[in-house]
């Protein structure tokens, strides 16, 4: 005679799963995925150690594997915690006035990206932040020979930090903008960096919340950041010990270089982009 299993045995067996789940995260682990995400490590520690600009580059290479805005997530754990060791190299050496300007703008600008994240192209961000800092380093070349400290109206401050805060959010591409409005002044090579570091920190950690809520976090990503973060680390110290050892004028000639070069290239990528489809 067969013998009857209680009800509470039956429910677990038919709740149960059959497999269990595995206690560690799935990382990538694509090798093209590496191909592209060591290089844009890189180029973000150089960026958080004083090369403001350079980190630009970071998401357009994670794009060629993910989608923009989920690359722009998954570095956002690296972009954190080289924020955390830059702050505490740079932070005696920073312009408050600046950030009082600039950080509200950047507040309104990544709500508003918040809202418009679904609705809005990423090629189009990248065309209008590419012909923002071509023209701007353009027309520093061209008047090479007006070479004393210059500073715009708050207004123009709350702006430039507001398209940085949307670009920041989409793309991580908020440097160009940010450096419109800051690059001018001729601060002092380290009171720049420093600035430009706390002002990135405060927007990074403002897009934690965000990201969650439109769902850009999974536990594949996470895992895969911290399987990346000692290249981040490693990077952010060679970056910081460049700009320390780096004369003013050099250091200010290759930021304008920088951005020229990396806003030709999200525009060439825009517009790459939409004439394929």
């Amino acid at each position: 005679m067969r013998k009857q299993r209680s009800p509470f045995a039956a429910a677990l067996a038919i709740t149960a799963p059959s497999h269990p789940e595995p206690l560690v995260p799935p990382i990538i682990t694509d090798p093209f995925f590496y191909a592209v995400a060591i290089p844009a490590v890189i180029f973000l520690g150089l960026s958080k150690g004083g090369f403001a600009g350079i980190g630009i580059a970071s998401t357009p290479l994670l794009a060629l594997y993910l989608p923009p805005l989920e690359a722009a997530a998954l570095i956002l754990p690296l972009l954190i915690s080289q924020d955390i060791i830059s702050i505490a190299v740079y932070r005696r050496h920073w312009d408050a006035s600046n950030l009082k300007i600039l950080l509200p703008g950047a507040v309104i600008g990544m709500a508003l990206a918040w809202l418009v994240a679904s609705h809005i192209s990423d090629n189009a961000v990248r065309i209008t932040i590419g012909l923002i800092g071509v023209m701007f380093v353009a027309n520093v070349w061209l008047k090479r020979a007006n070479t004393l400290p210059t500073r715009m109206g708050t207004a123009a401050g709350v702006f430039w930090g507001a398209l940085s805060g949307f670009t920041s959010f989409m793309t991580q591409a908020g440097g160009p903008p940010y450096q419109v409005y800051v690059l001018p002044q001729r601060l002092p090579k380290l009171v720049l960096v420093g600035t430009t570091t706390i002002f990135f920190a405060v927007v990074n950690a403002l897009k934690i919340v965000p990201y969650f809520a439109l769902g850009q976090f999974t536990a594949s990503n996470l895992a895969t950041s911290v399987l990346l973060l000692p290249v981040a680390i490693v990077s952010n110290f060679a970056g910081i010990w460049l700009v320390r050892h780096m004369p003013t004028g050099l250091f200010y000639r290759i930021a304008y270089v920088l951005l020229f070069v990396i806003s030709l290239a999200l525009l060439w990528q825009g517009v790459t982009e939409l004439w394929r489809k």
